[in-house]
């Protein structure tokens, strides 16, 4: 993976390495991470069984991370979907799931690289 890598996927990385003292490993690393990042998961498992308390709290952990990251493409879909949950609203999440699982997916294979 490389800052090169993470731009073309749509990263605002002069905002997210500055964000990360302007040291280019740390934000790598931490980019790395948010793609193994459990709250993924336990995001899709509370969507499908319609836990929207627990949705919620994986959404917004996610929410804070891609944000301090810079991560649009996986950040923008979590920030709509956390404001939905945090309101309750009852509706098909799917569509909104499958934007996030997309991005992440993205984002694993590139820090595979």
């Amino acid at each position: 993976m490389t800052i090169e890598t993470l731009a073309a996927f749509g990263a605002n990385t002069t905002e997210g390495l500055h964000r990360c003292m302007d040291n280019e490993s740390f934000y790598l690393r931490m980019v790395r991470m948010l793609s193994g990042d459990s709250n993924f998961q336990k995001l899709y498992d509370a969507i499908d069984v319609g836990d929207l308390t627990a949705a919620f709290e994986a959404a917004h952990a996610l929410k804070g991370s891609s944000g301090n990251l810079a991560l649009p493409p996986i950040y923008a879909p979590v920030c709509e979907i956390t404001e939905l949950l945090r309101a309750r609203t009852e509706m098909d999440y799917g569509p909104l799931i499958e934007r996030i699982r997309k991005g992440h997916e993205a984002l694993k294979e590139i820090c595979s690289e």
